[in-house]
């Protein structure tokens, strides 16, 4: 059985907020179930690890909790968000515009060695 699990956010748009909510609370269940979850933000989804975007979305409309609030619970339970280092460039963003909860900035290689190399699943949305 596999000890780690790598979400990868992909094709998850920010702009539409009922599909952010899945892969942040699933990683959360998983760190609860002491696994070590790591959420790779790429391409559309990296504009989430930019400060103030999480901040402004919702999952549905009138929650009271942001989609920033969901990511805190699940930095607290242990999960590590990383962003692609192409949506730095793709976006305008610099390391210090990242939120306090993203690890760090990883490429293409990163991903593929800890799917190859690790003892982990993947989960991509």
């Amino acid at each position: 059985m596999a000890d780690k699990l790598v979400i990868v956010m992909a094709n998850t748009d920010p702009r539409n907020g009922e599909e952010l909510g899945a892969p942040i609370f699933q990683a959360s269940v998983a760190a609860a179930m002491d696994y070590e979850v790591e959420v790779i933000c790429t391409a559309t989804s990296g504009r989430l690890m930019k400060k103030g975007v999480a901040e402004a979305l919702t999952v549905k409309p009138g929650s009271p909790k942001s989609v920033y609030d969901f990511i805190k619970e699940a930095h607290e339970a242990g999960v590590k968000f990383f962003c692609c280092s192409p949506n730095l460039d793709l976006f305008d963003m610099k390391a210090e515009d990242l939120i306090e909860e993203c690890e760090g900035i990883v490429g293409g290689a990163y991903l593929i060695e800890a799917v190859m190399e690790d003892d982990c699943k993947v989960l991509t949305y």
